[in-house]
């Protein structure tokens, strides 16, 4: 899963994938992964506004025993726990557990066995207050009229996160408009490739991408109503 680490700071720092009307496709191994300065964690980033402010997606691989001190987040944190467990104040979280904390949340994370996640910082509506914590087996499945098996996480003001589960040779039905999904398992295709686990997608148009899965899969999708809102 992990290719090669970057230790060396970057002298003159570009904002990355900030143009959120462009599509943006990202699979394992196209980036190095970098040392978190407070931590031993190292990270992924697909977007980043600023090198330790402002708005972020990435992926975090916490080493066994990792913690960050306690700190705040000015406008939210999302995160999905891909492997491993996630921990903090508010208790352990396995693979497949789903956490919101809103603007000016504070807490100390950590991981004793060591663990992967996607998280989204900065991002929240202003007025999403939203506290969520949802474990795998706190998460509603339930099946669409196309077949797919979703699971909601979250809606806010015309943002949507849900689990999406398609099966072998089932074409995506997705939201219009712009948003953004990261393969959690299986694989899909496209017209520019395949997409195997671990790969973030973001799209303007998120629903015209023609993506279809021949052996099945299972997304984290994003959706919002315009672009503006990303």
């Amino acid at each position: 899963m992990i290719m090669q680490t970057d230790t060396a700071a970057a002298p003159n720092f570009t904002p990355l994938n900030m143009d959120r009307c462009l599509k943006v496709c990202i699979r394992p191994g196209d980036q190095r992964w970098q040392d978190a300065p407070q931590a031993p964690v190292r990270r992924w980033p697909l977007e980043r506004e600023a090198p330790e402010s402002g708005q972020v997606t990435s992926l975090v691989e916490y080493l066994p025993k990792a913690q960050f001190p306690q700190h705040e987040h000015p406008n939210g944190e999302e995160i999905y726990v891909l492997e491993g467990v996630f921990s903090d104040e508010s208790g352990d979280y396995p693979a497949g557990s789903y956490l919101r904390s809103p603007a000016g949340s504070r807490h100390s994370p950590f991981s004793e066995e060591g663990c992967l996640i996607f998280v989204k910082l900065n991002q929240f509506a202003p007025k999403d207050r939203s506290q969520v914590r949802l474990r795998p087996t706190e998460q509603s499945w339930g099946k669409r009229a196309d077949g797919a098996v979703i699971s909601v996480l979250h809606r806010f003001a015309g943002e949507e996160t849900v689990l999406y589960s398609c099966a072998a040779g089932q074409g995506l039905d997705l939201p219009a408009g712009p948003g953004e999904l990261l393969v959690l398992a299986g694989s899909l295709q496209s017209a520019g490739g395949d997409l195997p686990a671990l790969t973030w997608l973001r799209h303007p148009e998120l629903a015209d991408h023609g993506l279809a899965s021949r052996e099945g899969a299972v997304l984290l999708v994003k959706s919002r109503a315009s672009a503006s809102a990303l």
